[in-house]
């Protein structure tokens, strides 16, 4: 590894392995840490609510519906103002809910596993916890559907819209708007909210808001403080903590803001430690409050409390003792939205694994296909030959083994396509000394085959729909399958055919997807389905270091080009002029490496050095101007996001009456003048999870001394393995880099999938 400066002020001698001495990182959270964190269930994340999605730690926190000049009605309608689709998918999924409370039934019987009313299942959890019954006689397992079958659940789920092709929702009417002005007025709230209020709650906005001021929470980034003090301000005497429509609100909020940090589902005792810490005097009430007006659901799920190994020994003596021992349960609580695509997808993938694959070969063609290609491909042709559902990982260059599998594929007469997560990530060849090229592709080009999962679902690409509407196609391998979240990956499920073969395929190392859901990790901890590791590692320096982080070791590695630098720093002014220096100076002296094809990644959006403190130096630097198009100049970088948790790298072309021209990974894009503000923002500098599922020659990690708390192994993992050739750590941190890399992991979500997943298909291996 290179320690060596190229001048006096570019890089100090230092080296990440030297990072393990001194004191060790606390485990503190990064800044913003939430309610549900302090109740001990549940981990916080930052989110900035300025339309690019969920981001890691250090986001700017929301300004305060009646706070000083700039911060409050200007800084809050700014900020909600920018979630425009999302309000208008809130607002399908709150009508609803409406036709599910005009439709209520008795006994709540929603999801797998559930007996009983709700107050009955939080009794059992309270019994539970004052030690007055065992977990395993709280709750009573239904009885267990037989191995293999798919049994059809009780309530079964509908079909889930794709998050890419939402409508946008219509113009509120002008009177509308104003009557919820008047009432936000009066009660102290910026009347710039309302159009946000209207879209949130639709028709007879303004009445249901008098009628129950806490419905202000449904609006994005209003938090309950500021909707406390709007309740006091309309009803006056009559606001009290014990209110029942603030317990309502409340705990819808929670569950939302539990979403926000990745989980579909939160432990019943969370969700009531945290109510209670929001002043909520009867939280079990708050809750049943909520489930009997259908805002929320509950559920029953069965723990795994057998090694794996031993399964089959549990199994034999459950038969051969008739009804067996009870096995414990957790109750959980969640919204209705990751409730249904989580069932949704649990039944599309038992589908696809139920289902005997399309006669397309037979078994000498394909080990024939398999014998030309290498080891760790080889492999992976046997197992997509004999099953639907295939999970595969590796690190960037696996990406060769799935190009491989594709080629033997067409090679066999299927319709097989690959689909990825970004424009950017659809180069099927890897970064090694022997690239592959994409089956049917150019040379050195993208391959046809090869789409993007939203336009594969949309249908702007890729094969299109049968007659029965299913995708026409016969195998569809996914790439960068950690970025799925739960409502995309069941809308992929159930897209697919009967027969047509399944493929997930990427980094378990890397952050998790930005929406709900954990559903790669899900697949791979409930073992269903059979999985292929690859052995090939990725190479050189960097590829050396980041497989070392992956295993929980931060290792000094021989650099002997400089494709490992680390500059050490002091404080958040010099690493923002040694990262604007690397990337305009020495990166393209050195190493050869342009500044167009250098990404800074950085752990968050604000604070000192965060992508827009960085953003704002590397473009008086690298492209100044007086950003007359909102705020950007032709040959801007950017980063587009479409939709949360999507980022599409690119820059600015041109901007007329139609809006702001991109040119994304060689994709045009138009972004009308009126979604630019929320949608577009400079892209020389992202976060980690933006970056993820792609690579650029190289890369500047940025890590400040206030981000250590920030700082987990999957999030090192990711920012290191975006640099191909040559990585430079802006190094603040201390030793909280190597506490981070050995001892923080990925923060856990609370997700159903592999419960679900378990009570419908026998355990693989």
């Amino acid at each position: 590894m290179s320690t060596e400066p190229e001048t006096t002020e570019e890089a100090e001698p230092g080296a990440l392995g030297a990072a393990a001495e001194g004191d060790a990182l606390g485990t503190g959270d990064a800044p913003g840490a939430g309610d549900l964190h302090e109740a001990g269930d549940v981990p916080s994340t930052s989110v900035d609510t300025d339309g690019a999605g969920t981001t890691e730690g250090g986001s700017e926190s929301t300004e305060g519906l009646t706070g000083g000049a700039g911060s409050g009605a200007e800084g809050a309608a700014a900020q909600l103002s920018e979630a425009g689709a999302e309000l208008a998918a809130q607002r399908v999924e709150r009508e609803r809910i409406e036709r599910r409370k005009a439709e209520k039934r008795g006994p709540i019987a929603a999801g797998t596993g559930l007996s009983g009313t709700a107050a009955e299942l939080l009794a059992a959890v309270r019994a539970v916890e004052s030690g007055e019954k065992p977990v395993a006689t709280a709750f009573r397992e239904p009885e267990p559907a037989p191995r293999g079958s798919v049994p059809e659940p009780e309530r079964r789920p509908r079909p889930v819209s794709a998050p890419a092709a939402r409508p946008s929702a219509p113009a509120p009417a002008a009177r509308t708007v104003e009557a919820v002005r008047a009432v936000l007025t009066a009660g102290g709230a910026p009347d710039e909210l309302a159009p946000q209020v209207v879209a949130a709650l639709g028709d007879g906005a303004d009445g249901q808001l008098r009628e129950d001021p806490w419905q202000l929470l449904r609006v994005t980034g209003v938090r309950p403080e500021q909707a406390d003090g709007f309740g006091r301000a309309l009803l006056g005497a009559e606001c009290g903590p014990n209110d029942e429509r603030r317990g309502r609100a409340l705990t819808v909020w929670l569950l939302e803001q539990a979403a926000l940090a990745g989980h579909t589902a939160l432990d019943a005792p969370a969700l009531t430690a945290a109510l209670s810490q929001r002043a909520v005097p009867d939280p079990d009430a708050a809750v049943q409050s909520t489930l009997a007006e259908g805002d929320a659901l509950v559920f029953q799920d069965a723990l795994e409390t057998t090694a794996p190994a031993a399964a089959p020994a549990r199994e034999a003596a459950e038969e051969s003792d008739g009804e067996g021992e009870e096995r414990p349960v957790r109750v959980l609580v969640g919204l209705e939205r990751y409730a249904l695509a989580e069932e949704s997808l649990a039944d599309g993938l038992a589908r696809v694994m139920n289902s005997a694959p399309k006669d397309d070969g037979s078994a000498a063609e394909w080990e024939q296909a398999a014998a030309s290609a290498g080891r760790s491909a080889a492999e992976l042709i046997r197992t997509a030959a004999s099953h639907t559902l295939v999970v595969h990982t590796g690190g960037d260059a696996s990406r060769a083994e799935a190009a491989a599998l594709l080629r033997a594929a067409r090679g066999l007469g299927l319709r097989a396509w690959a689909a990825t997560h970004t424009t950017g990530g659809r180069d099927l060849r890897t970064s090694g000394p022997a690239p592959v090229d994409p089956p049917d592709g150019p040379e050195g080009g993208n391959d046809t085959t090869v789409v993007t999962v939203a336009d594969l679902l949309s249908g702007a690409e890729g094969p299109g729909r049968d007659a029965d509407g299913a995708l026409d196609l016969d195998l569809l391998v996914v790439l960068d399958a950690p970025q799925l979240d739960v409502e995309t990956a069941a809308v992929l499920a159930e897209s697919l055919p009967d027969g047509a073969r399944l493929v997930l395929s990427g980094d378990p190392g890397v952050l998790w997807s930005a929406g709900p859901g954990r559903v790669f990790a899900d697949l791979i901890a409930a073992r269903v389905c059979p999985q292929v590791a690859s052995r090939t590692p990725d190479p050189g320096p960097v590829g050396e270091l980041v497989s070392g982080v992956g295993i929980g070791e931060l290792n000094q590695v021989e650099a002997p080009g400089k494709e490992v630098v680390i500059v050490p720093v002091r404080d958040a002014g010099e690493a923002v002029h040694r990262t604007v220096q690397l990337v305009a100076d020495s990166v393209p002296r050195a190493i050869g490496i342009p500044a167009e094809q250098t990404q800074v990644i950085t752990p968050g959006h604000g604070g000192a050095v965060g992508t827009r403190a960085l953003n704002t130096a590397l473009k008086e630097r690298l492209n100044p101007g007086p950003g007359r198009f909102g705020g950007f100049d032709p040959g801007d970088r950017i980063a587009y996001s479409p939709a949360p948790g999507r980022t599409m790298p690119g820059h600015v072309v041109k901007a007329d009456a139609d809006g702001l021209h991109l040119d994304c990974s060689g994709a045009p894009v138009v972004v009308p003048k009126e979604r630019v503000e929320q949608s577009v923002r400079l892209g020389w500098a992202l976060t980690a999870h933006q970056a993820v599922g792609l690579r650029w020659p190289a890369a500047v990690v940025v890590l400040p001394g206030d981000a250590a708390a920030a700082l987990t192994r999957p999030w090192v993992y990711t920012a290191f393995g975006r640099a191909e050739r040559h990585l430079s750590v802006v190094h603040g941190v201390e030793q909280a880099l190597q506490r981070a890399v050995a001892e923080v992991p990925q923060k856990p979500r609370t997700t159903r999938l592999p419960a679900l997943l378990r009570a419908q298909v026998p355990t693989a291996g």
